[in-house]
Formats: C-alpha cells, sequence, structure tokens
C-alpha cells in the first residue's frame, strides 16, 4: 500500500511527496486510518518507526476543515529536543496549508512565543513545565482543543511528569480525540491509559523490543578504565557517527572534552546548556560537523538522525527501558546498527534484567591488545569535579576608620542595611534570589513559496 491510498487533502499529499515518503511503515498503516476515523488510539512501537508522521498526517488532514487561529491540537512531550523533531514534521507536512505550528519549552525568552500565541496558532507542540506556566498566566487558551497527542509517554513518567500531565488535562474539554504514544508499555501507562483513553484502539508493532537491525555487545572493563577502552574502541572500530551515553551531566561534558582532546570531532549534549547550544550541538551531529555526539538520557528521545552507525553506553542505563530507547537511536529505517555497553561488576544485576527484557543473552567481548590489569589510581579523579574555591567570610560589623558598628541580625532591615545607607537603589530581578524561571521560545510553520 502507498499512502496516496489514504486519500490525504491534496496539499498534504504533495508535501508527502515531497518528502520521499511513499510506503507507509507497519505502524503508519495501523495508526492512519484509525486517527483518521477520530478514534482514540494507544500506539506502540519501537523507536525509530515513523510514529510521529502516524498522528502528524492524519491530523494535518482533519485541521484543513474547521476555524483558524485557535489552539486546536495539543501535543505534549517529555524533552526539547523532541517537541522540536514533533514540530520539524508539522512543518513540512503541513507546507502551503497555512496551518501554524508553535513549540513551547523552558530555556529561552518566552516573548516570542507569547506573541504567537496572541497572533494564533493551530498546533502546540509543548513540554509540560512551560505549558502549565503559560496556562497559570492565561496566555494560552486550551478549550478548543479537538486532539490531545502524548507522544513518548513512557519516559514523561520516568521524569516524573504525571502530576503535570494530570493537571494539563484539567485544562482540556472532555470531549477530544486522545493518541497515546509509547514503545514501552510498564504499569503506569496502562492505568494512565484507562483513565484517560475512550474505548481506544490499540495499535502495536512488534514487540517494543530494540530494533532487529541491531546487534548487542557488552565490554565489561573497570571503571577506571573505561575512557581508555572507548578511545580503543573508536580507534579500531568502522564507525559513521557514534552516539554515547553517560549517567550524568558533568560526565558527558568532561567525557566530550576528553574527546575533542583525543582529536576526535565530538560535542556534549546535556541539560546544562542553554537551548541555543543544545541546538547547535544537535545541528553539528545532524550534518556531520560532529562524528561523536556525548549525552546524558535528554538525547534518548529527541534525536532523529537515521545514519547513526553506534551507540555506546558509557554508563549502563537504570531501567531496560532506558536501554531499549537509547539504542534505538541506531539500526533505524531498516539500516543496521551496532550497540555497545561498557559495564563493571556492580553492573551485573541490570545486566541480567536487560537480557530478560530482550529474550536472549547479550554476547561479552574483550579488545585484543588492551590491557585489563592496568590498576586504579590511589583516587580515582577521572571524573572528579574540582575543588570549590573558598568563599570569603563577610565579617558581621561596619568598619570604619576608628568606629566600629555592630548590626542586629534580628532586626528586619538587616538584609537591605548597606544598600539602604548608600542612597543608592538596588538592582536586580525579582525573584533573583530563588532562581529565575525558565524561559520559552516559538518556532510557526512557514508558507511555501
Amino acid at each position: 500500500m502507498e499512502f496516496q491510498k489514504f486519500n490525504f487533502h491534496p496539499a498534504i499529499a504533495a508535501n508527502i511527496r515531497e518528502a520521499g515518503y511513499v510506503t507507509p511503515t507497519p505502524i503508519q498503516l495501523q495508526a492512519i486510518p484509525t486517527v483518521m476515523q477520530g478514534r482514540d488510539v494507544m500506539g506502540l512501537a519501537q523507536t525509530g518507526t515513523g510514529k510521529t508522521a502516524a498522528f502528524a498526517l492524519p491530523i494535518l488532514h482533519r485541521l484543513m476543515d474547521g476555524p483558524r487561529g485557535r489552539v486546536r491540537v495539543l501535543v505534549v512531550a517529555p524533552t526539547r529536543e523532541l517537541a522540536e523533531q514533533i514540530h520539524e514534521s508539522f512543518v513540512a507536512f503541513g507546507r502551503q496549508t497555512r496551518l501554524k505550528s508553535v513549540t513551547v519549552y523552558g530555556g529561552v525568552n518566552a516573548n516570542p512565543q507569547i506573541q504567537a500565541l496572541k497572533n494564533g496558532v493551530e498546533i502546540v507542540v509543548a513540554c509540560p513545565g512551560r505549558l502549565l506556566d503559560h496556562i497559570g498566566q492565561g496566555v494560552i487558551d486550551l478549550s478548543h482543543v479537538e486532539v490531545l497527542v502524548l507522544d513518548e509517554a513512557d519516559q514523561m513518567f520516568d521524569m516524573g511528569f504525571l502530576p503535570d500531565i494530570k493537571r494539563i488535562l484539567k485544562n482540556l474539554p472532555i470531549k477530544r480525540q486522545t493518541l497515546l504514544f509509547s514503545a514501552t508499555m510498564p504499569p503506569d501507562i496502562k492505568k494512565l491509559a484507562q483513565d484517560i483513553l475512550t474505548d481506544p484502539v490499540t495499535v502495536q508493532v512488534g514487540n517494543t523490543a530494540p530494533p532487529v537491525t541491531v546487534s548487542h555487545a557488552l565490554y565489561p572493563v573497570e571503571q577506571h578504565l573505561k575512557t581508555a577502552l572507548l578511545l580503543e574502541l573508536l580507534q579500531h572500530t568502522d564507525t559513521e557517527s557514534v552516539l554515547i551515553f553517560t549517567r550524568t551531566k558533568y560526565r558527558a561534558k568532561r567525557l566530550g572534552e576528553q574527546l575533542e582532546k583525543a582529536g576526535y570531532k565530538a560535542a556534549s549534549l546535556q541539560g546544562n546548556l542553554s537551548q541555543n547550544r543544545r541546538q547547535a550541538a544537535l545541528d553539528g551531529f545532524r550534518d556531520g560537523t560532529y562524528q561523536i555526539l556525548v549525552a546524558t538520557d535528554i538525547a534518548a528521545r529527541g534525536i532523529d538522525v537515521s545514519l547513526i552507525s553506534h551507540v555506546i553506553n558509557y554508563d549502563i542505563p537504570d531501567t531496560p527501558e532506558a536501554y531499549v530507547h537509547r539504542i534505538g537511536r541506531t539500526g533505524r529505517a531498516a539500516k543496521s546498527g551496532d550497540a555497545f555497553t561498557m559495564v563493571c561488576s556492580e553492573d551485573t544485576l541490570m545486566v541480567r534484567t536487560i537480557e530478560k527484557k530482550l529474550g536472549a543473552p547479550l554476547e561479552r567481548r574483550t579488545v585484543t591488545g588492551f590491557d585489563y590489569n592496568v590498576p586504579a589510581p590511589k583516587k580515582d579523579a577521572e571524573f572528579a569535579r574540582p575543588p570549590r574555591e573558598p568563599r570569603a567570610i563577610r565579617k558581621p560589623t561596619d568598619i570604619k576608620k576608628g568606629t566600629s558598628t555592630s548590626i542586629n541580625p534580628f532586626k528586619p532591615d538587616h538584609a537591605g542595611s548597606k544598600a539602604a545607607s548608600s542612597g543608592r537603589p538596588q538592582v536586580g530581578r525579582p525573584g533573583a534570589a530563588a532562581g529565575s524561571a525558565p524561559k520559552t521560545i516559538f518556532n510557526s510553520s512557514r508558507r511555501g513559496k
């Protein structure tokens, strides 16, 4: 069957052809007709199988009829990167339709996105926290939402978004179409599906396991030898592009720096980076500027790069589901890929859990010529944080020449006494002491020429 059999609106059908889509994937083949019928859908499929198009295309087809300039579709995603990926799909498939899509997430200037909402949009792709901020500020109206999509729902549970999802649901019309997509089906997802879906159709492709085009291997190694083994693997492995996962943000940053020093074109992607730097790292990885991207799990759901030849788990993930999503970044679109995982003795239990999930033991490998017997240093400081500079201790007195004035710490105006006595106003952002709120960005679809 080809896409033309779905009878999409001519403008959308033209964009599908322009994108080079001819034959739908299994999840698209099963989900698209059901979504076009207006049914609630529970979609289960491994990563890299085309789930985004499975809901984006029928949604765009639906939006061609009906009012414009108000939010009719809400897509909720766990990470900024995934939100951008979904938004880009709506933009690509929605050219010439005059439908507008906006992303909502923290970390960047809020004003352009607020202005876009005021100007009127039909599709909002959002991360939960920032969306709730806009709901609270009254800058977004969700009372006309016709379709709700929860994408990568299991990841949102892993990141603790369940309370936020419940708050968002309270602001949506009860009568709506709801689509829930996930790569795995933990008990929490089953419970959520029962609560928010009405007479749903379950669309499942495969057994939500890693792609069959991926080969797996474990590399047992002591913690202090991981970086040396990684460099050895990279040197003797034929790679196109490599995605490396670490457990923490600091380790991702440090490992990225070490790979750069070793002569590799490498970048890191982790939560401490600004959104602009995160996007630059992703764009550079996509276009080949960087051969290696070192990331925390924020990248496991937001990278849509079809030519990743290797995924390397520098640190083993905390759950078998996270393992599935990490290695799902390779072996996409029927291409082959390799997944290497470095494991220490303390990882034995998780290895067994992953093997049970996969239904087969994982191959153990060693690298010929690598010295596994190098002893650990007395203090393994490979990823130790640098010592902090000692803070200067302020004296509790105002010292003037020949005088000393004691300050009563219990007086209400003690904290501002110095500024008040200077006669100058204090300058600063409201609430700066508690940390500034994250900002947002928007992207609107462009009209085709």
